[in-house]
């Protein structure tokens, strides 16, 4: 089996595989945990689920959100950490007993019947890398927005996609920060995620066509702090098929990054549990390969419903009056909303489904969407 990316969704996959007695190898271009591209934080359930608390480095359950006209604190009903990447990501591969290597995925080139001592007929491909050609029978895309297996066009600006850039000076801060402010971004946000003795800050924009350097580094001046150590990646805010040409897709590559809020890393850990199982039922000899495809395309198209609304609110928040979006804020500041709004938010892609028994088949009534 190969699994091709080795951030969140990668390694959340070849652990969901250990002991399964696979094969598994994981391919990346960078070494593990070498190349941060987000922000690092999660709901902190999640990362305990995941058996990586060690690498947290700051807790919240307090959001502040700034703009122009108001600034509103939300009591969270469940905290968010920001997190260590290179430690977390060592932390999931020491949980898988995968093989991996280094080498730049360059495209899928085809795909074509083996068969197995026993005369079963079983479908292969075969992945160009940078260095030379790997078949194998089970292959997974985690390799981010570019969706390099597809073999499509999905390029920005076109494409839809957000993008994002942030900052990593020394400091320290308390708070967990949104900014909802035209003055930076036109559509988009601006955020201050402390993580121990850095503080994250940066701005992202809905629309593709918008620089966000300066924003990002006015809003780091604006905070008294330095604009140093950039990193910045495009954002998914579409769902997109799971399964195509006998691939898995997962992560970014499906489009599995929340509109509005740009949350990714846990429906990386969500829907790579998904995906792991289902190759694992694979492995074991309980399901075909075409049977784990349909199935967990069938789980993540399921979940469009919910990124259709959560784009909906992404286009529509930009299109509020300052004055009039501060009075919703406000309004929203209320406990009892607070705790509706972000569980419903929150069971998107719940921590309780890392510790739930496998899938049951699609045809059952009690499957779970969203834990």
């Amino acid at each position: 089996m190969l699994i091709c990316g080795a951030s969140f969704a990668g390694l959340t996959i070849a652990r969901e595989l250990a002991g399964s007695g696979a094969r598994v190898l994981v391919l990346d271009r960078y070494e593990i945990g070498e190349r941060q591209t987000s922000a690092c934080a999660a709901p902190t359930e999640w990362l305990k689920a995941m058996g990586v608390r060690d690498s947290i480095r700051q807790t919240f359950d307090t959001l502040v959100v700034h703009t122009p006209h108001t600034k509103v604190d939300f009591r969270l009903p469940w905290t968010f950490s920001t997190f260590d990447y290179r430690q977390l990501c060592r932390q999931l591969w020491e949980q898988s007993d995968a093989t991996f290597e280094t080498a730049k995925i360059v495209s899928r080139l085809s795909s074509s019947d083996a068969r197995e001592p026993s005369g079963e007929r079983r479908e292969t491909q075969s992945i160009l890398t940078d260095r030379g050609t790997i078949t194998a029978p089970l292959v997974v895309d985690a390799l981010g927005w570019k969706r390099v297996l597809a073999g499509n066009e999905y390029q920005p600006p076109d494409a839809p996609l957000s993008r994002g850039l942030e900052v990593h000076p020394h400091g320290a801060r308390d708070s967990l920060e949104i900014w909802i402010d035209r003055g930076y971004v036109p559509a988009g946000y601006g955020w201050s995620f402390p993580a121990g003795d850095e503080v994250r800050i940066g701005v992202g924009s809905f629309d593709p066509r918008f620089h966000v350097k300066e924003p990002t580094v006015q809003l780091a001046t604006d905070l008294d702090s330095e604009a140093v150590r950039y990193q910045g990646n495009w954002i998914p805010h579409k769902l997109r098929p799971a399964t195509a040409d006998g691939v898995f897709f997962v992560g970014d590559s499906a489009g599995h990054c929340l509109p509005l809020t740009a949350e990714g890393i846990r429906t990386a850990f969500y829907f790579g549990i998904a995906c792991g199982r289902e190759l694992r039922r694979v492995v074991e000899g309980r399901a075909s390969a075409e049977t784990a495809l349909r199935r967990y395309g069938d789980f993540s198209a399921r979940h469009e419903w919910q990124f259709k609304w959560m784009l909906r609110a992404q286009k529509l928040v930009p299109r509020v009056p300052p004055r009039m979006l501060a009075l919703a804020l406000r309004g929203m500041e209320r406990g009892s909303f607070v705790d509706w709004s972000f569980g419903h938010y929150l069971r998107i892609a719940h921590p309780s489904f890392a510790k739930a028994p496998a899938l049951p088949a699609a045809s059952d009534p009690g499957i779970p969407v969203a834990a």
